[in-house]
Parts: structure tokens; C-alpha cells; sequence
């Protein structure tokens, strides 16, 4: 049957999912021993990143505030001035724009075509969980290794122009280009990051009771109606989670960069992680590359903020 208007059994079910969907959003411990149990579990991956991420954290907040002289280990308290220089840099600012243009594409493209991968490999069908496996894969091949493959096949005369050729397209310059360079980085990007966030996406759908589907099915609901109005709602924790895990990802980018492209062609690709890259360690300038990563951390998680105060407002 095709999708229908308002209807009583429709609204019913919606509203039996409306309090699944606030129970599968709340804390599922109950009591201290639970709590107890939990942070023991935890208590090697907290203990790992308090260990390896704490200290170059530390050291970035106070080398921001201080002179680092090059050549000597002598440091001057500065106070904000290395953060009022940073935020003066024409280069900062040009990779800071490279960056958000960047995430505005890739962050709703990589949600969009994973959140759709995985309603087609959440189905209860033969062979569903071995076309997981083939979704997978691409996220087992290191970002380097993927990038070095994606820039020979975007090379002049490498094979995705071969393939254009024969469609009667010319060559591309992909990655050589200052107009395509950035859009060829969120399509490698992209290739290893859907398939990632859809495994995410594929477990939230799993845990939906099958009830809910079954009795919007028997109210006359199509598949977008019962998209739309059972399954997404349930879905906001998970959703939630992919939202800010490939905003912080897709803000700290490196490895393409670095591999393929350097920041160009004409700083077309200088998104901030590489610029801090480049101050601190190609042009030996600390005192640029410290203020300069603070700013990212605070630039991340003022939008990881927002996006939460978005998410919450929508579950009310």
C-alpha cells in the first residue's frame, strides 16, 4: 500500500516509539555496582587517553601563552599575544575558511550516503551481514595507503581518466588543480568515511524493535513515512554520535593532505591541521603552531556544542 495521511494507527505507533526512542537516549545504569562495573571497563581506554593525549595538550596550552627563541630553551611568558597573532595570520584565516568550507560538504555528504547504506544493509535478508563485511572494508586500509592509491587513479593519464575518456570526457586535473583539488579530498575522504560511520548506523538500526515497523506496515504506512516518522526518531542517539565523531574527524584531516597534496594547489587544500603542521614543524614556528591548535580544539568543540544544543532542542 502506497503512504498515507494521518492516520489514528500511524499516530499510535509514533507515539509508542516517542518513549522507546527517550528510554534508548537515557543512561542505562541502574546503582553503583553498575557504575563500578562500568568504569573498570572503561578504565584502559581512560587511562590510555590520559596518557597520550593529556600531555601534548598541557604542552600546547602553555606554549601558546609563551616566546619560544629558536635555537635556545629559553621561553618568555607572552600572555595572549601569540593567540592575537595567530588570529592575525592571513594564512590562519585562509585555512580556517579551506576547513569549514571542507566540513560543509563532506560532513552532511559522508551522514547522508551512510545513513542510506545502512537502512539498505539493515534489512533482514540472506547475505545482509556479508555485505556489512564488504562495507567495511575500505576503513581497514590506512588513510595513507588509500590516498597514495586515489592520487596515482587521479593522475593525468591514470585510470579514472581513462575511464573518463572512454565516456568522451576530457582529463581531469583532479588533485593538480586549485578548483578540484578539495573536492577530490572529500571523494577520498568520503570513500573510507561512509562506510565507517555506516557500521555505526547499521547497529542503531539493529537495536529497533521490529514491532515498530510491523505495526506501522499494518496502519498502511510506506517506507518513507515509516523512515521518517518510527526509524530517524529512534535513531537521534546514534545519529547524534555520528554527527559530532565526523565533525571532529573531519576538522583534524592530515594524512591526504600531507601525502597528496601539501596544502595546494594555491593553499586550495591548507586546512588548519596542516597549517599547524607547517608552523610547528616545517617552519619551526612554535609560536604560531600553539595558539594555533588551541584555536582548533576550541573552534571543534564550540561546534560540538551547538550541534548538541541543535540535537537536544529537536528531542524536546
Amino acid at each position: 500500500m502506497g503512504e498515507l495521511g494521518p492516520e489514528p494507527g500511524l499516530s499510535g505507533v509514533q507515539d509508542l516509539a516517542k518513549p522507546l526512542s527517550r528510554e534508548l537516549r537515557r543512561p542505562r545504569l541502574s546503582g553503583h555496582h553498575d557504575l563500578v562495573w562500568a568504569l573498570a571497563m572503561l578504565s584502559p581506554a581512560l587511562i590510555a587517553l590520559v596518557m597520550f593525549r593529556a600531555p601534548p595538550l598541557v604542552a600546547a596550552v602553555v606554549g601558546s601563552v609563551q616566546h619560544d627563541r629558536l635555537g635556545t630553551v629559553t621561553r618568555t611568558f607572552v600572555g595572549f599575544e601569540n593567540y592575537a597573532t595567530a588570529l592575525a595570520s592571513p594564512e590562519f584565516a585562509a585555512s580556517l575558511r579551506v576547513t569549514l568550507a571542507f566540513a560543509l560538504v563532506v560532513n552532511p555528504l559522508q551522514i547522508a550516503l551512510a545513513f542510506g547504506l545502512a537502512l539498505l544493509f539493515a534489512e533482514r535478508i540472506k547475505g545482509a551481514g556479508s555485505l556489512r563485511s564488504l562495507l567495511f572494508l575500505p576503513v581497514v586500509v590506512p588513510p595513507a595507503v588509500a590516498a597514495l592509491v586515489f592520487g596515482f587513479a587521479m593522475k593525468p593519464g591514470g585510470p579514472i581518466n581513462a575511464v573518463l575518456a572512454s565516456l568522451g570526457i576530457g582529463p581531469q586535473p583532479f588533485l593538480l588543480s586549485s578548483g578540484q583539488a578539495l573536492a577530490s579530498i572529500v571523494l577520498i575522504v568520503s570513500w573510507e568515511g561512509i562506510g565507517y560511520w555506516a557500521i555505526f548506523l547499521v547497529a542503531g538500526l539493529l537495536d529497533i524493535p521490529s514491532d515498530y515497523e510491523e505495526a506501522a506496515a499494518i496502519d498502511g504506512a510506506g517506507w518513507w513515512r515509516t523512515t521518517r516518522s518510527i526509524v530517524i526518531p529512534l535513531m537521534r542517539r546514534t545519529l547524534a554520535f555520528v554527527l559530532v565523531a565526523d565533525t571532529v574527524t573531519n576538522f583534524l584531516l592530515f594524512a591526504p593532505i600531507q601525502v597528496l597534496t601539501n596544502g595546494g594547489p594555491a593553499g586550495s587544500t591548507n586546512v588548519l591541521m596542516y597549517e599547524i603542521y607547517q608552523q610547528t614543524y616545517t617552519l619551526l614556528n612554535p609560536n604560531l603552531g600553539f595558539p594555533e591548535v588551541v584555536l582548533l580544539m576550541v573552534i571543534v568543540l564550540l561546534i560540538v556544542i551547538v550541534q548538541f544544543h541543535l540535537l537536544r532542542s529537536l528531542e524536546q
